[in-house]
């Protein structure tokens, strides 16, 4: 099981110093992949995020990306309906390129609807927003000139040109614990990224995804909590999540303060190599 760890840059540790340090730090500590997440703007006093202090993920990660060389780079996720996809997919070709390919689209279809309102974007469209952009993208990074027939999404593409191409595919693992993510995941994407559930809790779907997507590169992958004080527990639970058949999984650190945040990374660590 692979271990990644979120970077951090949302609340009052979030800075370039704290990203480049942390992106070194896991790096150097054997960490699969260093991640974002996503909240472009956010209702005043939202109980949800804890911080409307937000660095831009792909930002984010092209800067972890300057000061690393091997780890991996995930977005947890981008909420693909809000943005269009023609700029979005130049900013991922260009981050896959001078990252020399080691980007991880994870995404997303949303949930806060002041936010998609903020945007102009509709919300109840965001499903079928979110599998064309997932095609038109598909497109743009691979067809030259490429043509593409939109239609849910504000957008004339015909006989078109955009390069660079991504220097290797992007791997798109599709965020979501509902019966339409998983649907979509399995149709469209290259692996699962789930949140927040329990080994127990997250062996059914582990066990659905085995049996619906039995190819050997499809990637199921969960995101979790951790706060950094029971080194034993955490190891429980990365066992338990082994044994669940979870083939990645990304640990966020809920340390407030960056020295507290980076002590708990190192245990991360310690904990991936003890149950390895």
């Amino acid at each position: 099981m692979r271990l990644g760890i979120h970077l951090p840059h949302i609340g009052k540790k979030a800075g370039p110093e704290a990203i480049r340090r942390a992106a070194v730090q896991a790096e150097e500590l054997g960490f699969s992949d260093v991640w974002a997440s996503e909240h472009i703007i956010v209702p005043n006093g939202a109980s949800y995020p804890p911080s409307p202090y937000f660095l831009e993920p792909v930002l984010t990660l092209a800067w972890a990306a300057a000061f690393t060389r091997r780890i991996g780079l995930g977005t947890s996720v981008l909420v693909l309906p809000m943005r269009h996809p023609v700029p979005l997919a130049k900013e991922l070709a260009t981050l896959q390129c001078l990252s020399e390919g080691r980007l991880i689209l994870g995404a997303g279809v949303g949930w806060m609807e002041a936010e998609f309102a903020a945007l102009g974007v509709p919300f109840r469209e965001r499903g079928r927003r979110m599998d064309e952009g997932i095609a038109m993208m598909r497109a743009l990074w691979s067809e030259d000139p490429v043509s593409f027939p939109a239609r849910n999404i504000a957008a004339e593409i015909r006989e078109m040109r955009m390069l660079p191409h991504p220097s290797t595919r992007i791997p798109i693992w599709i965020g979501g614990s509902s019966e339409p993510a998983l649907k979509r995941a399995l149709a469209l994407g290259d692996g699962w990224h789930g949140s927040r559930l329990s080994p127990q809790a997250a062996r059914p779907f582990v066990e659905r995804l085995r049996r619906e997507a039995p190819r050997p590169d499809f990637v199921v992958s969960l995101r979790a909590n951790w706060d950094g004080e029971n080194e034993d527990e955490l190891k429980s639970r990365l066992l338990g999540y082994r044994a669940a058949g979870i083939d990645h999984l990304l640990i966020q650190p809920t340390q407030r303060g960056l020295d507290s945040w980076f002590r708990a990374v190192e245990r991360v660590a310690r904990a991936g190599e003890a149950t390895s």
